[in-house]
């Protein structure tokens, strides 16, 4: 008996795990393509191709008024779905109306309220959040940190599978260095005591989890912030002890905002902001900083010469 086949969403999954792609876009991915198919009424996107996205991208932006990004996701879902899981070629440009993108400059503290931020804060928050400061680093990036990473002596973090699925290098905060050094050791005990108890397992990259089966159990390739809990992987099943979860230093961020009486909006995002705006003041290259974030193209660096602390593009008042 031929084993039955395997929905059209498992077999998306299979894919994108696959090409080791991250959980939340898995997640992401598989309810697009959902919500797709419902939008056409259950038809199999086998019978349909590009005036069927292009209709439904069009949808989402004029009915649902998503974000520019929200549709980019919802398209890359579906350009995934034919190339990758269905080996279909599409026919014809998608020209479904775009959402618009507002030309909004980011929100920056100065370097008072920054501090004023990062004094309202205590303990592993308030250390994450000098790291994205010091560092320039995104919040996932921060969370995703193994003890390999860190290059004490060279004050260097080396930041891997970037959002642009690429490695980079940046800078590690010398200020920083004593309480990580504390940090370090404790949860060095903590996963010597899951060892101890029969875990210790960390999720590995790609497929080196066959290829060196006790690297999942070394130290140097634990979390630096792992989380308090040990709790099951929702792909392979296996209990491991998963890095922190974001929504913790989301909220503390938000609180020691609303404390330090800062009237903007305030998300850890800010503090990567801050950090490259903050060192194009202090005179340093834009392409060092750009390199620092990583950016592709000077241009994604250059938004931030806009909101310099000398008016609009650092020009200076002629009052003044």
């Amino acid at each position: 008996m031929e084993p039955k086949p395997k929905k059209l969403l498992d077999q998306v999954r299979d894919a994108i795990r696959l090409k080791n792609y991250a959980y939340s876009t898995e997640k992401a991915y598989a309810d697009w393509i959902e919500r797709f198919i419902r939008f056409h009424k259950l038809t199999h996107p086998r019978e349909m191709n590009s005036p069927q996205i292009e209709t439904f991208l069009t949808h989402l932006a004029v009915k649902q008024n998503v974000a520019p990004s929200t549709q980019n996701q919802a398209l890359s879902a579906l350009l995934f779905l034919y190339r990758n899981v269905l080996h279909i070629e599409l026919t014809g440009h998608i020209d479904a109306v775009r959402a618009q993108r507002d030309k909004r400059l980011p929100v920056v503290l100065t370097k008072t309220e920054t501090q004023q931020v990062i004094t309202q804060m205590s303990g592993l928050h308030q250390m994450m959040a000098k790291l994205l400061y010091g560092s320039g680093i995104r919040l996932m990036e921060c969370l995703r940190l193994r003890v390999k990473d860190i290059e004490f002596e060279r004050c260097q973090l080396m930041i891997r599978d970037t959002k642009g699925n690429e490695n980079r290098v940046t800078l590690l905060p010398q200020s920083i260095i004593p309480l990580l050094n504390q940090h370090l050791l404790q949860i060095k005990q903590l996963h010597q005591a899951d060892l101890a108890d029969g875990y210790g397992l960390v999720e590995l990259p790609f497929a080196l989890a066959r290829k060196y089966p006790n690297a999942e159990r070394e130290w140097y390739w634990q979390y630096i912030f792992p989380s308090e809990n040990l709790s099951v992987d929702p792909r392979s099943k296996v209990v491991r002890r998963h890095h922190l979860d974001p929504s913790g230093l989301q909220k503390a961020v938000r609180r020691a905002a609303t404390n330090a009486d800062i009237n903007k909006h305030v998300t850890p995002h800010i503090f990567r902001h801050c950090f490259a705006t903050h060192l194009l003041e202090a005179g340093y290259d834009i392409r060092t900083v750009q390199e620092l974030l990583g950016h592709k193209d000077v241009k994604t660096t250059q938004i931030y010469t806009h909101v310099l602390n000398k008016g609009p593009l650092g020009v200076r008042s002629p009052l003044d």
